[in-house]
């Protein structure tokens, strides 16, 4: 047991230490969602640390925001007879609620295609599709609906492509902002921070956002999924009471 632990310490001992290192902090690491929440925005900053000379090469520093992953079912419509009807789906078997990639450059020039898929670090990358729910099983149809839904969150601000948004000092001192949208779905956001040279993944860094309902806004969350028969009856009292309410604002102001 001594020899193997004596072993693993030498072999430890022998890695040759990294050159380069992310040191990173977010200024809020807890977003709440209150009746009122209209969107917040996330200041991520850093230094590279260096015990060595600066190496030669581009360096890029790339950020990613990720929300809570979950299924979705991309379906395409078509009009038949008049009708828009759905004709074709593909599920999507992980897909971030919320993604936003910034990078000092176009992440092409930021990272190379091996390490995307690697790391799956773009905002296609990040999502997997696992084939058709429906007529569509070619994979260049699975690519289409993917795309799909890409341009559905990007333009509810959902998916955010920021090429050039993360600004670097000297080759050492980083900055960005990720604005989250108030259409947020509650849970831990991964944020990871990466270090590139020439395109290759030198160091990362990784933390969390935690993202929570609270005050009336969580009681009614909690209520709905633990509570759903109280929660309907308590909803059609409230909208019995608007009715009523309604009506006999109606009365008094024709009499």
């Amino acid at each position: 047991m001594r020899l193997a632990t004596l072993f693993l310490l030498c072999l430890i001992l022998a890695l040759p230490a990294r050159a380069e290192q992310v040191v990173a902090g977010l200024s809020q690491t807890r977003v709440a969602i209150t009746t009122n929440f209209a969107g917040s925005e996330i200041l991520i900053f850093g230094a590279v640390k260096r015990e060595a000379p600066l190496p030669d090469g581009a360096l890029h520093v790339v950020v990613t925001v990720a929300g809570p992953s979950m299924p979705v079912t991309v379906r395409r419509k078509e009009r038949r007879l008049g009708i828009w009807v759905n004709t074709e789906a593909v599920g999507i078997g992980a897909a971030p609620s919320f993604y936003a990639v910034a990078a000092t450059a176009p992440l092409s020039e930021a990272l190379t295609e091996d390490q995307d898929t690697l790391h799956k670090v773009s905002i296609p990358r990040a999502i997997r599709a696992v084939g058709p729910a429906g007529a569509a099983d070619e994979a260049s149809e699975v690519d289409s609906f993917v795309e799909a839904l890409i341009r559905i969150r990007s333009r509810k601000g959902l998916y955010q492509d920021l090429p050039g948004a993360v600004a670097l000092s000297e080759d050492t001192l980083f900055s960005t902002s990720i604005a989250l949208p108030a259409n947020l779905t509650e849970g831990d956001y991964r944020t990871r921070i990466f270090l590139t040279r020439e395109g290759e993944v030198i160091d990362a860094f990784e933390t969390a956002i935690g993202v929570r309902k609270v005050g009336l806004e969580r009681w009614v969350f909690l209520l709905a999924h633990d509570q759903p028969l109280i929660y309907g009856i308590l909803s059609l009292a409230v909208a019995i009471a608007a009715g009523w309410g309604a009506s006999a604002v109606f009365r008094l102001v024709r009499g």
